[in-house]
């Protein structure tokens, strides 16, 4: 089983939810997405496999959310996922992929829903 997490080690949920994993005798394949830039087309895969809108996968609550002025309700999904793309840090973590399924690590132990 191939196991996909979308980290950021200095978020303490992010840090959990890798250490769930790991405990279940898992290696995932971590990517630090602050350091790595996602593709519009990974965005939107996530987006499918969350099932979710992309409002969901972004961090709301972030000053940089209402500086770009991201609450407009007549945004796009692209331009969402853009700005994701410019601003990582937008992305909320973790993001777990397994078994052609995806959760927010928001609690971790949503995490063993997919495993």
């Amino acid at each position: 089983m191939t196991v996909t997490i979308y980290h950021n080690p200095r978020c303490s949920k992010s840090r959990q939810t890798l250490g769930l994993i790991e405990e279940t005798g898992v290696s995932p394949q971590i990517i630090e997405y602050l350091h790595v830039k996602l593709t519009l087309k990974e965005l939107q895969k996530i987006l499918g496999l969350l099932n979710v809108d992309t409002r969901e996968i972004m961090r709301t609550g972030d000053a940089i959310y209402l500086e770009l002025g991201l609450d407009k309700p007549n945004l796009s999904q692209d331009q969402l996922l853009e700005a994701i793309i410019a601003h990582p840090a937008l992305l909320q973590r973790p993001i777990v992929i397994a078994n052609n399924r995806a959760v927010i690590g928001r609690p971790p132990e949503n995490v063993l829903d997919i495993l």
